[in-house]
């Protein structure tokens, strides 16, 4: 039963992913969501037997059946990386304690939605260096609202007050680093703050501290390495937003064993 759920929840994902496709192109510019698929070189419609996440892209052999101009490969790879975090998520939910199906329905719609929105936003940082209000505003409201439901389904109050104060802390701990450093931190990357802090503390504080501190150690990584390769310099504006993501997927996964292994490694009982 896992495995099929998981299977189902990918292919949601599938689903999904070609929507953020059209949410990737059109948010940053202003264009409405409702508007027809069209091929952005020669303007023909896009039909729906053209629009079946991954199969079409492969039946088109990767060209637009307008006009055969090359399709970019990243319409597919979002599918596809979407449908991979939708499938991750529902097997670690899965994976979980839960106190009931329908706590667990819950809690894989909020951390689904945090899935969309970190393919979604992760791509429009680094082709705009923004993070959408449109986009992160609202995902504060959701998840809070979906994490509230969670508790109230499964008794933990407990995770829900957690969740609340590592979303306020993570929110003051980047508004003061982007106001003693004009230019460290935009005000997207603090809003974004709110809603790692809130997925992250659900899961515990372990997860918190491991995901805030990811985002600053791969982000690290990657400066240095644009540096060494002068690709970059310390002057130069490089997205945080994606890291912020990053971090938060590892301490989702992974953040409380790691931040279990860390204290038992300095032999302090977890």
């Amino acid at each position: 039963m896992t495995a099929v759920l998981t299977v189902f929840a990918g292919i949601l994902g599938l689903v999904i992913g070609s929507f953020l496709n059209v949410v990737i192109a059109r948010v940053p510019a202003g264009v409405a969501l409702t508007r027809e698929s069209q091929c952005p070189r020669c303007d023909a419609a896009i039909r729906p037997w053209q629009n079946i996440p991954l199969l079409s892209w492969m039946l088109l052999r990767g060209r637009c059946a307008g006009c055969g101009e090359p399709i970019s490969a990243r319409y597919p790879l979002v599918e596809l990386a979407t449908a991979l975090l939708f499938a991750a998520t529902a097997w670690w939910v899965l994976a979980s304690e839960l106190a009931s199906i329908a706590t667990g329905v819950v809690l894989f719609l909020a951390y689904a939605w945090f899935a969309g929105i970190s393919v979604a936003l992760t791509l429009i940082d680094l082709d705009t260096h923004r993070l959408p209000n449109v986009i992160v505003v609202p995902s504060i409201v959701v998840i809070a609202l979906l994490l509230t439901a969670a508790a109230i389904l499964s008794g933990d109050f407990a995770a829900l007050i957690r969740a609340g104060i590592g979303g306020a802390s993570l929110f003051a701990f980047y508004f003061i680093l982007a106001f003693v450093r004009p230019g460290a931190m935009g005000g997207g990357d603090v809003k974004l703050a709110a809603v790692v802090g809130l997925v992250l503390a659900w899961i515990g504080w372990g997860a918190l501290i491991v995901g805030a501190f990811a985002a600053f150690i791969l982000g690290g990584i990657l400066g240095l390495a644009l540096m060494a390769s002068r690709r970059a310099t310390r002057r130069s504006a490089i997205p945080f937003g994606p890291w912020m993501i990053t971090g938060a997927w590892v301490g989702i996964f992974a953040g409380t064993a790691l931040a279990d292994g860390y204290l038992q490694l300095i032999g302090v009982s977890a």
